[in-house]
């Protein structure tokens, strides 16, 4: 059943997923990149996370409907970029795509990658780095 409200989990919340959960999330984000990778292009390396003092950009997270304890993936969209994605093609019905804080979206993120850098990889639209996106099948276990 999909959730009717969605909110941003908390670091406790996501401390309390289970390895089906972080399974089913990295699943649903390997769908997700395939229908993601049809309208950008995800580069082959990672960049260092985009949490700096300085940087230009809009963080959001995506959570499963189903759960939304499951972040899905996390995006850092340059505020200058090209037109947005079509994120109803690319989420489907399953997914929802929420604006998170920077420090909101860093604090996940070190929950769930407690590695400290290069956890994100480029994506690319008419040739120009749009963004950052870091998918949950990346998770190699929590904090």
């Amino acid at each position: 059943m999909l959730a009717t409200s969605i909110r941003l989990p908390t670091v406790e919340e996501v401390r309390k997923l289970s390895m089906s959960d972080i399974a089913i999330a990295a699943g649903l984000a390997d769908s997700m990149r395939d229908r993601f990778n049809e309208y950008a292009h995800v580069d082959h390396y990672t960049l260092p996370d985009p949490f700096g003092e300085n940087d230009d950009y809009n963080y959001s997270i995506v959570l499963d409907r189903e759960n939304p304890n499951r972040v899905v993936s996390m995006l850092a969209s340059k505020k200058d970029s090209l037109p947005q994605l079509p994120w109803g093609a690319i989420l489907g019905d399953r997914l929802a795509k929420m604006p998170a804080s920077k420090q909101e979206a860093a604090e996940l993120k070190h929950e769930l990658m407690p590695k400290l850098t290069n956890n994100f990889y480029p994506y690319r639209r008419s040739g120009r780095i749009s963004g950052l996106v870091m998918f949950a099948f990346q998770i190699c276990g929590q904090r």
